[in-house]
């Protein structure tokens, strides 16, 4: 039964792994496909339009998913959301991979986007190292794209390796789709549907060892009073703004804008064209290792704690990165100091962000508050990013890292006056101190 649940609970974590993959793998082709695309404009700039409709489509596809995946969660079940985000994933992979226009392959890439951004919703839903796992996945599946990049770069001698890089997504994405089928629905969701009888079934597949009746009273009794309850009543103001915090700061920390264009980044340090893929892959590993420190260290040390970590860390390595592109310094400053950038990201936002979001908002109104977290996270995704292109042009890498530097400031101010600590208080604590009682 244990091998049951951990298979169920890897399947379900694998949206993270798509999550990542998708949202990195284009890092590799879009300097391809903005030379591919050249002639193509947005308000008069080919560096607009490749960075809000050839690079951004995707990005502008997960603010809707984040927007509205708390919807198809509710009405039709985590499982069912999750199969239709494993479709999604499917059709944009090769959907975009044998687009021979960019806006037919800014639609597939949407596509793609409105998976990442439900992934978001439907697939954390537990505590602690539980959704950090998902975070894990995440950066394996960033990882997983950057070799893929190289190795494609590396051995498809062809005008076409960028369509190989983008379509090969699609081998992961069925293999997930069919996978995610055999994970049971949830108990809860069954029971909303006044699907008893397929709750007590789901139960007892799941821990049999425990009373059905039991089991269901306790779920009742969780959603009891809540029914008419929405997340945008007065009462649960503070812990909107705590999830719009952590979300706005997550991307004006500049992870997604160097993420995407990280070997666009290299080249404008000085380094090759192999070099730049090879220090993306090397971004992915540190990516990955410093993910797992903070797996271990998320409940041991606590949100906070993590968090201020990563903004001393991210305050000095952004610093040494716009001095270094200021001051024209060459050699291994500029990798190096992203390479800090990335430990600090992973520590940090990168194991806090998903496990905060879902732990401050009540049960009865966590999908809906993830939505609103999760959204906020996904438009300044797709607006910092997207604006990459124009900005090194116009004012210069040195600048653009400088501002993300200023924004950690502030991130770190928020943390020590503003942001509470979730480790070790039970939901309904958190719930108690929190939400105001308003009788």
């Amino acid at each position: 039964m244990k091998i049951k649940i951990f298979f169920w609970s890897i399947t379900v974590a694998l949206a993270g792994f798509l999550f990542g993959f998708d949202t990195i793998v284009i890092s590799g082709a879009e300097q391809t496909l903005q030379e591919l695309w050249k002639d193509y404009t947005l308000f008069g700039s080919n560096d607009n339009f490749h960075g809000y409709i050839v690079v951004g489509s995707a990005l502008f596809g997960t603010i809707f998913g984040a927007l509205f995946g708390g919807f198809p969660t509710n009405k039709i079940g985590r499982k069912n959301t999750l199969i239709w985000i494993g479709i999604f994933y499917t059709v944009s992979a090769l959907g975009s991979g044998l687009s021979n226009d960019p806006w037919l392959f800014a639609f597939f890439r949407f596509l793609g986007g409105l998976g990442v951004g439900a992934s978001t919703i439907a697939a954390p839903k537990n505590r602690g190292k539980l959704v950090a796992s998902y975070q894990f996945n995440i950066v394996f599946g960033i990882l997983v794209a950057f070799v893929s990049n190289y190795l494609i770069s590396t051995y498809v001698v062809s005008e076409n390796a960028w369509r190989w890089m983008i379509g090969i997504e699609a081998i992961p994405a069925i293999i997930y789709t069919l996978m995610v089928m055999g994970v049971p629905k949830s108990p809860r969701w069954l029971l909303i549907k006044d699907r008893k009888e397929e709750a007590l079934k789901v139960i007892a597949l799941i821990n049999p060892d425990i009373d059905p009746d039991v089991a269901i009273a306790k779920i009742m009794e969780a959603e009891s009073g809540h029914s008419k309850e929405t997340v945008f009543q007065k009462k649960y103001k503070r812990i909107i703004l705590l999830a719009f915090a952590i979300a706005f700061f997550n991307q004006f920390s500049g992870i997604n804008a160097f993420l995407y264009y990280s070997k666009r980044i290299f080249e404008e340090a000085g380094l090759a064209n192999q070099a730049a893929l090879l220090g993306s892959i090397g971004i992915g590993v540190a990516n990955l290792i410093f993910t797992l420190l903070g797996m271990y260290l998320i409940d041991r040390l606590g949100r906070r704690k993590l968090m201020i970590i990563g903004s001393i860390g991210y305050i000095a390595s952004l610093t040494f990165v716009a001095l270094a592109f200021f001051n024209g310094w060459t050699g291994m400053i500029v990798p190096i100091s992203l390479f800090i950038f990335i430990g600090a990201h992973a520590i940090g936002q990168g194991a806090v962000i998903w496990v905060y979001i879902s732990e401050i908002f009540p049960n009865h109104v966590r999908s809906y508050g993830q939505s609103i977290g999760t959204s906020t996270h996904w438009i300044l995704a797709f607006i910092i990013p997207s604006s990459v292109p124009l900005l090194i042009a116009k004012i210069g890498a040195g600048s653009m890292f400088l501002f993300f530097a200023i924004m950690m400031v502030f991130q770190f101010i928020w943390v020590l006056f503003i942001m509470p600590e979730t480790k070790g208080v039970s939901l309904e604590d958190l719930e108690k101190q929190l939400v105001p009682n308003e009788e």
